[in-house]
């Protein structure tokens, strides 16, 4: 199923085109196609979200779809749903926002749309909501995303569960207790679970206590919950679709996803360093309107991502 059909470049494609819409959602109000030079006048008045797990996000994703596109029994629980940027910009490239927002459309309008509206009033918040499609776990209290994942898989043997922990998360009692819930599923009769810790390094403020652990010491903890844990560098699609198969032989598989925290944003503002740190868990540039400098280093980033090799007008998402 995986192996020799993988296509590196389809999920790189995919995670550039998510990046790029999740950093455009939480700073853009106009120009959202870069077709001229960044202004002020583009960047919405107030900032207000998170990008430093969105990355991350996408990888799991990209790599999730690309593996179970056609199982109409495999669900996504996302934990750190404060990551929502990410999760809207995967649900609205798939089509799944426009079948409950009919705005939402896959063009230049539906792009302006989403970021235009992303953390604003009237508009989308800025965590998932029970207004996202197929939501099952809000995005503002971490740490119970695996006990839903179990209670989904519950009773149904033909469901695939993939749970994304966030390693600041995975530090909060509720997701540490769930771990014991590996020892109820070991039965033909429930559902297949596949947690994936999101290892970046860091939470809000400061490091997580996961990722400074040795791979041996977190590899035992998890074998001492019951769970046979895979490890894999996020940036390679190639070993990340072998995890993904690994894992469905396996009785209480567990992935570690290590990724970078904020990468593909800005690595410097100054002498700060953002990504690799946690002060790319929210708004890494946070004056990009009224400083030049952060505005110039802003439309770089932007440009990085080389979106209108993705979209074109006349033919959307190439991907």
């Amino acid at each position: 199923m995986y192996g020799l059909g993988i296509n590196p470049e389809s999920i790189t494609r995919r995670v550039r085109a998510c990046d790029y819409l999740s950093a455009a959602q939480l700073y853009l109000q106009k120009n959202f196609l870069l077709e001229k030079p960044l202004s002020a006048d583009d960047i919405k008045p107030r900032l207000l979200g998170h990008w430093g797990t969105c990355h991350g996000i996408n990888l799991a994703y990209a790599n999730l779809k690309y593996a179970y596109a056609k199982d109409p029994n495999f669900s996504f629980i996302l934990g750190p749903g404060h990551g929502f940027p990410a999760l809207q910009a995967n649900l609205f490239i798939d089509g799944d926002l426009e079948k409950v927002d009919e705005k939402a459309t896959l063009d230049e309008n539906g792009i302006a749309y989403i970021c235009r509206n992303f953390s604003w009033p009237g508009g989308f918040p800025s965590h998932a909501s029970p207004i996202t499609p197929g939501v099952i776990c809000e995005g503002g209290e971490l740490g119970y995303a695996l006990a839903t994942g179990y209670g989904v898989a519950l009773g149904h043997p033909e469901k695939t569960i993939a749970v994304l922990i966030g390693d600041g998360e995975f530090e909060t009692a509720t997701a540490l207790a769930s771990l014991n819930l590996s020892k109820l599923f070991g039965t033909d009769s429930n559902g297949h679970v596949l947690p994936i810790l999101h290892l970046n390094g860091y939470k809000i403020s400061g490091p997580t206590i996961a990722a400074r652990k040795s791979e041996r010491e977190l590899s035992e903890l998890l074998r001492g919950f019951g769970y046979l844990p895979i490890f894999v560098d996020g940036e390679d699609s190639n070993a990340f679709q072998d995890a993904i198969e690994r894992s469905e032989s396996i009785t209480n598989p567990f992935i570690v996803m290590k990724s970078e925290k904020g990468k593909t944003g800005p690595s410097f503002l100054g002498t700060e360093k953002i990504a690799g740190n946690y002060l790319a868990h929210q708004i890494p540039l946070k004056n990009p309107k009224t400083d030049p400098a952060e505005l110039k280093m802003l439309e770089d980033w932007l440009k990085s991502y080389h979106f209108e090799e993705l979209f074109k007008r006349q033919e959307g998402f190439i991907l």
